[in-house]
């Protein structure tokens, strides 16, 4: 099971992380939130019905890491598709960033609540439902990365440049992180697929 997840009955699964990997996951999730900022609480009294129909932003964000978490609908080709993707992003922004945050919390949840075993680490087993929260979390840090990084798809590709940074390069802990992140989530993916 070491490095990548494995299927477990009833629809979870379970992957052994040691104590750097459970810390540098616990770290970017945490960093994660810190990007994607704290949500809208309403406060006492507030009409719960309100909330449902609150407009958020209707322009794309200026950090590029948060417009490829929340990206254009429509595109901007011409002024009809911007209208209408500032009107899409009004109404369904808040939500998104939501999703994303109780995502990334429910992941620094489960790995807080890991008990340790003897030779260091620990075993994460999740039920069905916090695969999902991996999932989302993991496509998230992902993406993050690798728009940090610039990542185009000839880089991923297996002749790609990112195989072959030399270990002076700055980059080089930030790219094994996103490899890293990639097997998990594909691992991951394949243990919620159908036989």
């Amino acid at each position: 099971m070491a490095g990548h997840f494995e299927a477990t009955p009833g629809g979870g699964a379970s992957v052994a992380l040691d104590e750097v990997e459970i810390a540098i996951l616990r770290s970017l999730a945490v960093q994660l939130l810190e990007l994607i900022g704290p949500g809208d609480e309403p406060a006492e009294g507030d009409d719960p019905l309100a909330a449902l129909f609150a407009e958020g932003p209707s322009e794309p964000p200026s950090d590029p890491a948060l417009a490829r978490l929340f990206p254009e609908a429509y595109g901007d080709e011409d002024k009809q598709l911007r209208e209408a993707s500032a009107e899409f992003r009004r109404f369904t922004e808040n939500d998104l960033r939501t999703r994303k945050r109780e995502d990334a919390v429910a992941v620094v949840r489960s790995l807080d609540a890991l008990a340790p075993v003897p030779d260091g680490g620990a075993v994460l087993s999740l039920a069905a439902e916090e695969c999902h929260h991996w999932l989302g979390t993991l496509n998230d840090l992902r993406l993050t990365i690798g728009t940090r990084l610039e990542v185009s798809d000839e880089d991923e590709g297996q002749d790609g440049s990112l195989y072959r940074l030399p270990d002076s390069d700055p980059r080089k802990p930030m790219v094994m992180a996103y490899l890293w992140l990639g097997a998990l989530q594909e691992t991951l993916i394949e243990t919620l697929m159908p036989d």
